[in-house]
């Protein structure tokens, strides 16, 4: 098993080398969730030809700071969105950690800086009251100035407004800040979902270590820490029981052979088992690690970045490993009438792809939903209480929310397994259909 553990280890940090990088662009859920929860207090408009005649009025129209605005109207699904987003600052309980910003523009070239140069508020809201070199933090993510008259260096800002215009019949939601009396538009992070998400090409890249990669590097040191000293320990005591860390981990290492890679890979299963095991373990971290309790609450695999780019390295393991018999019973099955073919090619072909969309989606979707529950049952303490203008109503919110939270703490727990587990056996069916050996 030692041999094994090595390859595991070697495979899983290719694996987490390619999901860091992709993750560093911006998480395209986060932000249409960030805007969703903005708009949420904006009203309808009417469509004129001067976009900045769209602007609603309402408490998200006036120039502040977010958790300054309207603090008796408590918007939990803001919370909700801000704790899952991808932020550029990392939180240990109170402790508020600066991550380095690593940003580029045409205009400016390369910014490299940590994010404390905006100095954002240690309370966790993502809002910094500085700007620097035309950047700045807006809810936890780096937005761009995008008026090159505005001032370099370290400025004090006034707030940050936002505003709900519609474009082409569209709800389309803009930031700005205001400096001296005027307001300035601000660009987000370039993201590459084509304007499916509400992203596009903008006047800066943002190459940053966020919350979530910083997640991902933790994860993967303490993963190889433990796959090298369960090497360690297997050849100091070979021949004996296991022990300690070792013994812990050989059951469920020995349960993913037995149960999921050996039946649907057979031969071929030492040859992708480290790739199965390096994906089960790193989504198990991963999905672990975002349990505990005041240590940055990270939502790695609820972010489609990060679940984006383990489905398309299954997609190409999977592709590149299928076989003749494999890509014959997909474009022109043996056996079958040629009429029913053509109905089933396309079918099949589809298939191709939605096998590694489910895989993201699956993963993503259940991550993220066990995330929001519980900010929303931590939330009915305050929405009870009136943010603390009603005690009695907030301490009988308590308990019944520390119950539910508990409850789905719980189911949280078990979810992290399920998910790393199914996200193992779907990828090792699939690697397994794609080498299989036909007999017609």
């Amino acid at each position: 098993m030692s041999g094994m553990n090595i390859k595991s280890l070697l495979t899983l940090v290719l694996v987490v080398a390619s999901v860091s990088l992709f993750a560093q662009a911006d998480n395209h859920t986060d932000s249409s969730h960030e805007q969703a929860a903005q708009s949420e207090n904006s009203h309808e408009t009417d469509n004129h030809d001067d976009q900045d005649a769209h602007s609603t009025e309402g408490h998200h129209d006036e120039c502040a700071f977010h958790h300054e605005q309207d603090p008796e109207n408590f918007n939990p699904q803001q919370i909700a969105f801000h704790h899952i987003a991808d932020a550029n600052v990392y939180s240990i309980g109170p402790l508020q950690l600066p991550l380095p910003c690593i940003l580029y523009s045409k205009e400016s070239g390369w910014d490299i800086f940590l994010s404390n140069k905006f100095e954002f508020d240690r309370l966790g809201h993502g809002a910094g009251y500085k700007a620097f070199n035309r950047y700045v933090l807006d809810g936890g993510s780096v937005k761009r100035i995008a008026d090159a008259s505005f001032p370099g260096g370290s400025v004090a800002i006034e707030g940050f407004k936002h505003k709900e215009i519609v474009v082409d019949g569209k709800k389309k939601e803009e930031a700005y800040i205001c400096y001296g009396g005027n307001e300035y538009k601000l660009d987000a992070k370039s993201t590459l979902d084509g304007g499916m998400f509400g992203g596009g090409i903008t006047s800066f890249h943002d190459f940053s270590i966020t919350k979530n990669v910083t997640a991902m590097i933790l994860v993967t040191l303490f993963l190889m820490w433990m796959f090298l000293s369960i090497a360690s320990a297997y050849k100091k005591r070979e021949g004996m029981a296991p022990k300690g860390l070792q013994g812990f981990i050989e059951p469920v290492f020995t349960f993913m052979n037995d149960e999921v890679v050996e039946p649907f890979l057979g031969k071929k299963s030492l040859t992708y088992l480290p790739f199965i095991m390096a994906l089960f373990f790193f989504i198990l971290g991963l999905n672990l690690f975002g349990q505990i309790p005041f240590f940055g609450g990270a939502n790695v695999t609820g972010s489609l970045s990060v679940t984006l780019v383990l489905a398309v390295i299954t997609f190409l393991v999977v592709n590149f490993s299928g076989k003749k018999d494999y890509w014959q019973h997909i474009f022109w099955m043996p056996g079958v009438p040629a009429w029913v073919k053509t109905i089933l090619t396309p079918v099949e072909m589809l298939g191709v792809f939605i096998k590694p969309l489910t895989l993201m989606l699956r993963l993503f979707a259940n991550i993220t939903a066990g995330h929001i529950v519980i900010i929303i049952f931590v939330s009915l303490i305050f929405i009870f209480g009136k943010v603390g203008t009603v005690p009695a109503a907030g301490y009988g919110a308590a308990v019944g929310s520390t119950v539910l939270t508990l409850f789905m703490m719980s189911i949280e727990l078990l979810v992290a397994f399920i998910q790393a587990f199914v996200f193992a056996i779907l990828t090792a069916s699939y690697i397994g259909a794609a080498v299989e050996e036909h007999h017609h």
